[in-house]
């Protein structure tokens, strides 16, 4: 099934021309449930991981003797979503809902010390075959896979996500791993992917406001006060058209293009073994879209609460932001590099 981001509120560029000299693509990913293979580019997905290739670990020294079971979170994600089906919907029944205080349980893990060796969750498996704007990989690799240990626990901060980006080509792949280890406890369930299959789509994408040339920058703040004030005089309790939320950057998961700094102001990514500045790999989302950004919302999508229909992988990113991962266009072979926002 496709899914089509509408045509944006009005055209940027015929009220800043300037703007066209910045115009680039992203590929919004659109992930949706379903049943993705090894062989198809997939968020939280089974992966093409060769049989006799070591799974990636986290040994940073930190807790993981404590948290909930994988296994755990689906059910009982499984079982609210059984409850939002129902017409209408009454919340859950007594039954369920014993049933899901019991699966939000915490469990020890007996004997657990701090650096044992933790398998990481596959994130994302992207074929560079489905996705238009996704960086080149280094040396004809042509499939990216990312994982994440599933604790907020790593440097800088001590409550940092920890990332394992992997390049390689697909059709080397012979053995395929087909019972990779899992934790057997996590530290936060926005941490569990849900699996969800991709419906690709290419759009039109323009930097962050702060990143533009000054001039240019201030034209465009000045474009939206003005029409905060205009809405204001006509007592219009619907929010007007802004550069951030309805013409730059969609939200949602998306390869390339360029990353969004509406939490912090930008700073510099830099490749940290050759200092080249780096350009965005992956934006990983907590949601599709919300109230800020509902003009993105597919067409085919249009009407549904983003409470059920924008929240298809169940990943949560910090607080419920974003997180921007970051390649190296020098060598892709170098360290990836990510911001949360």
């Amino acid at each position: 099934m496709t899914r089509t981001t509408p045509p944006r509120p009005l055209d940027v560029e015929a009220l800043f021309p300037e703007l066209a000299a910045h115009r680039g693509t992203t590929t919004r990913l659109h992930p949706r449930p379903g049943s993705p293979g090894v062989s198809e580019s997939s968020i939280g997905g089974p992966m093409l991981w060769p049989a006799d290739e070591p799974w990636p670990v986290c040994t940073e020294v930190h807790g993981r003797g404590r948290g909930r079971r994988p296994g755990d979170i689906r059910r009982a994600r499984e079982v609210w979503a059984a409850a939002h089906a129902r017409e209408p919907y009454e919340g859950l029944t007594e039954e369920e809902l014993r049933l899901v205080e019991e699966l939000e349980r915490e469990h020890r893990v007996p004997g657990a010390s701090e650096n044992d060796p933790l398998p990481m969750i596959g994130l994302a498996q992207l074929y560079a075959r489905d996705i238009p704007d996704l960086p080149a990989g280094p040396d004809g690799a042509d499939l990216l896979q990312v994982f994440w240990c599933p604790f907020d626990a790593h440097r800088p901060t001590g409550y940092s996500t920890l990332l394992h980006v992997r390049w390689r080509r697909a059709s080397e792949v012979a053995d395929v791993l087909t019972s990779p280890p899992q934790p057997e406890v996590v530290g936060y369930e926005g941490y569990v992917p849900e699996p969800c299959v991709l419906h690709p789509e290419q759009v039109v994408t323009y930097p962050f406001a702060g990143l533009l040339p000054e001039e240019l920058c201030a034209r465009i703040y000045a474009w939206e006060e003005a029409l905060e004030e205009e809405a204001e005089e006509r007592e219009d309790e619907a929010d007007p058209v802004a550069y951030q939320h309805d013409l730059s950057i969609p939200p949602g998961w998306r390869a390339g293009g360029y990353a969004s700094w509406h939490k912090t102001d930008p700073y510099p990514m830099d490749c940290a073994t050759c200092a080249t500045p780096m350009d965005l790999l992956l934006t990983v989302d907590s949601s599709e879209w919300d109230g800020g950004s509902g003009s993105w919302t597919p067409l085919e999508q249009q009407g549904l609460h983003p409470s059920s229909a924008a929240l298809p992988t169940a990943v949560v990113v910090g607080n419920h932001g974003e997180l921007n991962v970051f390649t190296c266009p020098a060598d892709p072979g170098h360290p990836a590099g990510w911001s949360v926002q």
